[in-house]
């Protein structure tokens, strides 16, 4: 398996659960104490060697370009204040060698869809998608994980983690076998099954490294399950083709942002553990 060098970022959801907080700002740009939760996404796509960022965006997500670009006025007001910390806050977001490219995805069809909209940027290389939702605290980052572990295996690579039976319907969940470790190969996938018939409580939450041939069977997807095209689906249609697809329980502590007490959970932990914040 090549280098994953290229990571995709799907950023182009309405947030709406953060209403009115978000209508005029994506929810990717909510902050986790003093940084979006994007960045923290780029910044452990950055530790695990990946050089190429690609967000598909939508409406209203120009705040995001934003943030990763350079605003040279900001860069003055703070060497003229001497504020010299605050500078290289802003100035080392993301170091000089990563590229980032936006493609907007032109209609609100499902994660598949987005991930397909990064074809023309990725071609038939492997790589990493990021939901910028999954806030995941790590010693070693997750994505640093999954791609280790897809070159020691050859083949794309679900981080995963238990979760109540009673919460399967929430999450794509896996069934597996022939487990090695904290990895074993997935045999298959149901997209939000409710508690009774799904196969296991492993639940993929929002890391993949993936090959680029998911790309052949997202094109030929029809719409799944809330009439998207789902991600969970063209895995699945790439395991039916005899291509490897693994699960890997990633070590960390995984905040759900896409919620109002997932955020709040991860502003006080991450207050506490880098700030020393009191709480």
């Amino acid at each position: 398996m090549n280098p994953v060098r290229t990571a995709v970022f799907p950023v182009a959801g309405l947030g709406t659960r953060f209403l009115p907080a978000t209508k005029a700002m994506p929810k990717e740009m909510l902050p986790v104490i003093d940084k979006p939760l994007i960045q923290y996404a780029v910044e452990e796509a950055v530790a695990a060697g990946i050089t190429t960022m690609v967000f598909i965006t939508g409406r209203n997500k120009r705040a995001i370009e934003d943030h990763f670009d350079t605003i040279a006025e900001l860069e003055a007001e703070l060497v003229a204040k001497h504020k010299l910390e605050l500078l290289a806050a802003v100035k080392n977001i993301i170091p000089s060698s990563v590229n980032c490219i936006y493609i907007r995805q032109h209609a609100p069809l499902g994660l598949g869809h987005a991930v397909l909209c990064a074809e023309p940027v990725v071609g038939k290389q492997p790589f990493a998608v990021l939901l910028a939702d999954d806030l995941i605290d790590a010693d070693v980052p997750v994505t640093k994980q999954l791609v280790d572990t897809a070159l020691a295996h050859g083949g794309s690579v679900l981080g995963v983690q238990d979760v109540a039976r009673e919460e399967t319907s929430k999450y794509g969940i896996v069934d597996t076998h022939q487990a090695q470790g904290q990895t074993a190969q997935v045999f298959d996938m149901v997209e939000k099954p409710s508690p009774e018939k799904a196969p296991s409580t492993l639940a993929v939450v929002g890391r993949y490294v993936l090959e680029g041939e998911i790309f052949d069977h997202l094109r030929n997807l029809g719409k799944g399950a809330g009439g998207e095209i789902q991600l969970t689906d063209g895995i699945a249609s790439l395991m039916q083709h005899n291509r490897k697809v693994f699960a890997h329980r990633y070590e960390g502590i995984r905040y759900d942002c896409g919620n109002k007490a997932g955020l709040f959970e991860a502003s006080l932990a991450l207050g506490k553990k880098y700030h020393g914040f009191k709480v």
